[in-house]
């Protein structure tokens, strides 16, 4: 159908005991260890963070080169994102830094269509530019 939102299930689990390195493991099945030292190899919360907005930024820049007519000239979209914590205050990102690269036989402003159009349709950076809400319950 035209128009139609395709979905699939999301969320994620994370889990820590008193031993042990931590787990988090997606709904459909995914699962990986979480690094908790600076010097340990993987992904920690903030790189998943991070790869979480650089994965969406390269999937919406294939799907904005489609939409755009342009997808017979792409050949690769890759996202490097970093960011700075921020020095006051409570523990967090205050600024993401994103390095997009769309390669193809494109110009630079076919690139820039992609680029922007790719923000727009990223879930991940439209939510970092709201302010979700978090819903905490606990037991």
């Amino acid at each position: 159908m035209p128009g139609r939102i395709r979905t699939r299930e999301t969320g994620a689990l994370a889990e820590v005991g008193r031993l042990g390195a931590p787990r988090v493991t997606s709904v459909t099945g995914g699962a990986m260890p979480i690094a908790t030292r600076p010097s340990e190899a993987g992904f920690s919360p903030l790189d998943l963070l991070f790869a979480a907005l650089a994965g969406c930024l390269v999937v919406s820049a294939r799907s904005a080169a489609g939409e755009l007519g342009l997808l017979d000239r792409f050949e690769t979209a890759t996202a490097r994102v970093n960011g700075e914590k921020a020095v006051e205050g409570p523990s967090r990102v205050e600024a993401f830094h994103v390095e997009l690269t769309i390669a193809g036989d494109l110009d630079e402003g076919e690139r820039a269509r992609i680029a922007a159009r790719a923000e727009e349709l990223c879930t991940v950076s439209n939510t970092l530019h709201g302010a979700p809400r978090i819903v905490l319950r606990h037991g």
